[in-house]
């Protein structure tokens, strides 16, 4: 099966793009805004709310920062125009991270902005270990002057996690807790910065998720897997967590059965809703940062549930 995966992955890029839209389709709302508004306005009508993300990472011109900073302020009109229960996700290499990253922070800091004139909130996405630091510096600049309309992403399967919790645990009051998403992690890194186990991801995922949970930190608890999913049930009750103080978050596209257990249960989930142009680069980079999604790929274009 890993031999089948790795040659999948590797021809995948080299196949037309018709043929990978019939598996991306499934976890990409559309190319275009309106795509992305009518997934919302159906899940908002479901009873989800959601975050939209348009597509893109790791440019290599500012020009093209410029560019996304741009299409995100008239994404946020839009989305606002149409009531759509939602905030706002965005990858900083998007806007220069690995560039220049004081006209990210710029490109950024105008999105914010611009979300909070209509008091609204934007998330950063956590990348791969070469962004960490750099996006933890980000947030800690946007969060001093927007403290309660930014967050930021963490990712379980870095070892370094919990001490970087702790690190910003300065910027935590009650008036303006601290706000995270907490997944496991996508890309592929070295074992002596990553946990590379399952049961060893899973473990750190539940032991952060203790941390937050006693301090009052704010938590997207973003997971698909149905024991993380149960072990939160148990330490929402154990800690009395509030129902304004955390919400579960999931991929669109992905696990509709588990999302829909949630949500009956009286919990609060948030879809991610990704969309745009660049969806071709996105699914194959994904392949290549995680070849085991190949065999469901396959399994996607038969399958549906």
């Amino acid at each position: 099966m890993r031999l089948f995966n790795k040659l999948i992955t590797g021809i995948l890029p080299l196949m037309p793009k018709n043929f990978v839209w019939i598996f991306s389709k499934r976890y990409i709302a559309g190319k275009t805004i309106e795509d992305a508004v009518r997934v919302s306005k159906d899940l908002n009508n479901q009873g989800y709310m959601v975050t939209i993300d348009l597509l893109g990472e790791f440019i290599t011109r500012l020009d093209e920062a410029e560019k996304n900073r741009n299409q995100y302020l008239s994404i946020i009109d839009t989305i606002q125009d149409n009531k759509i229960n939602g905030n706002y996700s965005l990858k900083p290499t998007m806007f220069g991270l690995l560039i220049d990253e004081e006209a990210c922070y710029r490109n950024i800091r105008t999105i914010v902005k611009k979300a909070v004139a209509y008091n609204n909130f934007v998330r950063i996405d956590m990348e791969d270990s070469q962004c960490v630091d750099k996006e933890i510096s980000l947030f800690r600049r946007l969060k001093a002057e927007f403290p309660n309309n930014v967050g930021l992403v963490l990712q379980a399967y870095m070892r370094r996690t919990l001490d970087d919790i702790k690190s910003l645990m300065d910027l935590h009051s009650d008036e303006a807790p601290l706000n995270f998403r907490l997944c496991k992690g996508i890309y592929v890194e070295p074992e002596e910065i990553a946990f590379k186990e399952y049961h060893e991801i899973n473990a750190n995922y539940l032991k952060i998720l203790n941390f937050l949970f006693k301090n009052g930190i704010y938590t997207g608890i973003a997971t698909h897997d149905q024991y993380l999913v149960e072990n939160s049930f148990h330490l929402l009750k154990k800690y009395q967590v509030p129902e304004d103080k955390y919400e579960f978050q999931m991929l669109y596209g992905v696990t509709p059965g588990l999302r829909k257990s949630i949500i009956d249960k009286g919990h609060r989930l948030r879809v991610y809703i990704p969309f745009g142009e660049d969806w071709f680069p996105y699914s194959t980079r994904r392949l290549k940062e995680n070849p085991k999604m190949a065999s469901l790929i396959i399994k996607a274009l038969f399958v549906r549930g």
